[in-house]
């Protein structure tokens, strides 16, 4: 799907699923889109790193325009051709000269210095893909999140609903009621307030659905009006979710990208580290090159050059020492951060398997609250209409309700939001 008909589903009058929500956040996220460009620049870095292992061509090319004054350095020609050299006239006459030049050259040994250099960059490239993987996790859980609890605020608008259009039943019948004289006043100024409260519910549930379904548009990652709907999506059950943690904490420890970054992150420090000692010793490599001189450029005199080096760093103020201890002090860290990161997974595992435990048997008694609430509610009509109930536990029994309705929409909302994190917490897509 392009990202044009992605941002086509969010139209009026269209009822989005949660798969489609999820389909529009992995192509139009802005957050992904920034997790893949810094990958790309990770990779070209690598690429970059590779150079220095490679043929080196450069061309030269000058054109001056100088005087032709000779002036001899003491000591460096005889002393009687210097004077015979500086007793000639000056003049400020000026002459062409062209210097066109091509050079080669090609590093053979480094005792592994630059190969070293080049893995370790290869080595962060690979611990950003992994991020980047890890920030899909992460945008997902945000999108199924925020679905859900868009979702959960559209059940609170048919809860609202259907508490007004109850209270407006108890209105009509308490005014029969006062108006043949067997219900006192009092009951139908009450009335009226539990109707005009209903309302007050009501616009807070319309508003908060729009309110979250603007933040589902931005866990998306799109700019766009909220004049849609979403589908009554849920989270299904996730295989392994009743199981011990020990299992659960072994997936996530292989699926996690997190560990695939540290781990990266920790080869790349080796790596670095390595290059810094192998640094110590000296490096070899070849040299050639052409230059073609001279006052005329259709008249230049050709010369050409091949070599040898060879390149010691005896003493550098302590450079390489120092690059090596922040080297292996970043290499600790990168230790320390994967033990640091265990500890936080099998945290967050055991926190959600858990939640999601206690959020199937919260569902449950929520389901039975509800259903025990509308017996009370009926009861109470009941007792009202036979003149045995009062207008207080009429409307006590009507919040409770609506109560246990919006308890129960919660335990739904609850269930599934735990399993989305469970679902993360456990690394899979």
């Amino acid at each position: 799907m392009t990202t044009a008909a992605a941002l086509a589903l969010l139209v009026l009058g269209r009822v989005i699923s949660l798969n489609e929500a999820l389909q529009i956040a992995a192509e139009h996220q802005p957050q992904l889109r920034q997790a893949h460009a810094n990958t790309e620049a990770s990779l070209a870095r690598a690429d970059e790193g590779k150079a220095p292992l490679l043929p080196q061509l450069n061309g030269t090319g000058t054109y001056t325009r100088t005087t032709a004054n000779y002036s001899a350095r003491p000591g460096s020609v005889p002393t009687q051709f210097s004077g015979a050299a500086n007793s000639q006239p000056q003049t400020f006459t000026t002459y062409n000269y062209y210097n066109f030049g091509l050079n080669a050259t090609q590093l053979v040994y480094d005792f592994g210095q630059s190969h070293s250099r080049w893995q370790s960059l290869r080595a962060t490239a690979d611990a950003q893909r992994s991020t980047e993987h890890a920030t899909t996790l992460q945008i997902l859980l945000n999108v199924r999140t925020n679905y859900f609890s868009a979702r959960a605020n559209k059940a609170m608008i048919s809860v609202a609903r259907d508490t007004l259009a109850n209270q407006e039943k108890h209105l009509h019948q308490i005014e029969g009621f006062v108006t043949v004289g067997t219900r006192p006043e009092i009951d139908l100024a009450q009335s009226k307030t539990d109707l005009a409260n209903a309302k007050v519910q009501l616009i807070n549930a319309e508003n908060g659905y729009e309110t979250a379904k603007a933040l589902l548009n931005q866990a998306i990652g799109v700019e766009q009006s909220t004049d849609y709907d979403i589908s009554d999506d849920t989270m299904a059950p996730i295989q392994g979710e009743n199981l011990s943690i020990e299992p659960l904490l072994d997936e996530a420890l292989k699926a996690r990208p997190e560990f695939n970054a540290v781990q990266g992150q920790l080869r790349a420090a080796e790596l670095t580290l390595t290059s810094f000692r192998e640094a110590y010793l000296p490096s070899l490599g070849v040299f050639a090159g052409t230059t073609e001189t001279g006052s005329q450029w259709n008249r230049l005199a050709p010369n050409a050059n091949a070599g040898v080096s060879l390149t010691w760093p005896i003493y550098q103020g302590n450079l390489t020492l120092s690059q090596e201890r922040e080297a292996s002090a970043n290499l600790d860290a990168s230790k320390a951060q994967m033990d640091i990161l265990r500890l936080q997974v099998r945290v967050e595992v055991e926190q959600t398997r858990l939640a999601v435990r206690a959020a199937k048997e919260a569902q449950i008694a929520a389901e039975e609250a509800a259903a025990n609430a509308h017996v009370r509610l009926t009861l109470a009509e009941g007792r009202y209409t036979a003149g045995a109930g009062s207008v207080i536990e009429l409307g006590d029994a009507q919040i409770a309700a609506t109560t246990a309705a919006a308890q129960r929409v919660q335990a739904d909302y609850n269930l599934s939001s735990t399993r989305a994190q469970l679902f993360k917490a456990l690394g899979r897509l």
